[in-house]
């Protein structure tokens, strides 16, 4: 198994295959999630801003899962897990596909043919998406162990969604961590800022 993009999430039907472009793929994170990582982890003194270069050449798919493999040790398996739940829930879906009782037989039997069409795109949809969070948990278990304040990154939509989800990940931790995500000019950038209030 491996990790590489695919594209935006499939609306499966008897009559086509749709796509929703607002439902990206996670592998499109993966770059920033493992820049905000290595920039992270490191050892700190207090009181001093740290900086990171986030214009640095984008990695390609075998770069990405190595410094991956770092963080997330166990992402082989979890990896297999997912392609399991995957491959079971199509399963589900082609059965239901064959029960269907308001589709014709020839409706029915486009609706599995596509389902079947998009089995590997929607099984490496989902092995990127247990990727991401995977990463995404190990930033948000770095904020929390280093004490972190917080986090300045470009306000593009990449970050912006990245730094969203490192705020979830805090909000479930066993004793819930507070951020605020913040959007703000600076010579004539826009930056988004993630702040850690009860770390």
């Amino acid at each position: 198994m491996e990790l590489k993009y695919v594209g935006p999430k499939p609306i499966i039907s008897h009559s086509g295959i749709d796509f929703d472009n607002n439902k990206e793929d996670k592998f499109v994170y993966l770059n920033i999630v493992v820049q905000l990582l290595k920039s992270l982890n490191h050892e700190y003194i207090k009181d001093k801003v740290y900086t990171y270069n986030t214009e640095s050449d984008r990695l390609c798919n075998d770069e990405i899962y190595q410094q991956l493999i770092q963080y997330c040790p166990h992402m082989q398996q979890l990896m297999a897990k997912e392609n399991h739940n995957i491959q079971e829930e199509i399963e589900h879906n082609i059965q239901r596909a064959h029960e269907n009782e308001i589709l014709s037989n020839e409706d029915k039997e486009a609706l599995e043919n596509n389902i079947k069409m998009m089995q590997e795109y929607l099984t490496q949809r989902s092995i990127n998406k247990s990727v991401y969070y995977c990463a995404i948990d190990a930033l948000a278990e770095l904020v929390k162990e280093d004490h972190i304040d917080y986090i300045i990154v470009p306000m593009f939509q990449t970050f912006a969604h990245v730094l969203h989800s490192i705020q979830g990940s805090l909000k479930k931790q066993k004793l819930p961590i507070d951020t605020k995500l913040e959007i703000y000019q600076e010579d004539n950038k826009l930056l988004a800022k993630l702040k850690v209030i009860n770390n």
